[in-house]
């Protein structure tokens, strides 16, 4: 039901854009497109990011990146250089860090925490990427 003027719902993108601009909400969303896997869905949700900071040409001007570049690094086949990606996260506030996740033990079918000790010729997985805030 409808009360005055009020719409009875807010448009998704608008909603996800005010809630992106809070840093730890942006690396929490960040966070899960890099556990999606998927390049083009993290550069997505990069963008959203980006938008909810000021947009493309605001964060542009605050890295000192040429704005067309940044469109291209943010498009779906973009793939930008890793300096390049510390600046974008720098400049809305988020920055990159590792984490060890637990491992599945070869032929045992058992997890464990990767304690970073070796054991003869065993090696581990990399850890995926974290973004913080």
């Amino acid at each position: 039901m409808k009360r005055g003027n009020e719409p009875a719902t807010v448009p998704h993108r608008d909603y996800l854009l005010v809630e992106l601009a809070d840093p730890a909400f942006a690396a929490a969303y960040l966070n899960a497109a890099v556990r999606e896997g998927d390049p083009a869905a993290f550069l997505q949700a990069l963008r959203n990011v980006v938008d909810a900071n000021g947009g493309i040409a605001k964060i542009a001007q605050r890295t000192d990146l040429n704005r067309q570049a940044v469109y291209r690094m943010l498009s779906e086949n973009g793939n930008p250089e890793f300096k390049s990606l510390q600046k974008l996260l720098e400049a809305t506030g988020l920055g990159l860090n590792v984490e060890v996740v637990e491992q599945k033990r070869a032929g045992y079918g058992a997890t464990r925490k990767a304690s970073g000790k070796r054991k003869g010729k065993r090696r581990l997985k990399s850890a995926p990427i974290k973004l913080a805030a």
